[in-house]
């Protein structure tokens, strides 16, 4: 019975990583992330645009003549809805 017990054990221990190595593993692995996380908060922290880019009137005014930013459901007048379902309501009690 003993020889079987042994046997386990050296299984066991064989299929065991060693802590140590698995601890250097951890570490560089942690260190990694936590220089690829300050590069990415480096990143983040440069401005996309100067300061006062999307105030400009230039792009306000754009807004107000391009149809296709106008018209997008985030920036279009509700009012608007409002007055076409009226208006196909209206138009199909006509009929």
């Amino acid at each position: 019975m003993g020889f079987i017990m042994e046997f386990a054990q050296n299984l066991i221990l064989k299929l065991m990583e060693d802590p140590k190595e698995r601890d250097r593993k951890f570490r560089e692995r942690l260190y990694e992330r936590k220089d690829r996380c300050k590069k990415t908060l480096e990143m983040w922290s440069y401005p996309l645009r100067p300061y006062g880019f999307w105030t400009f009137e230039r792009h306000n005014s754009q807004l107000a003549w391009d149809a296709q930013i106008s018209q997008v459901p985030g920036r279009r007048d509700p009012y608007d809805d409002l007055l076409q379902q009226d208006y196909g309501t209206s138009s199909s009690n006509s009929k």
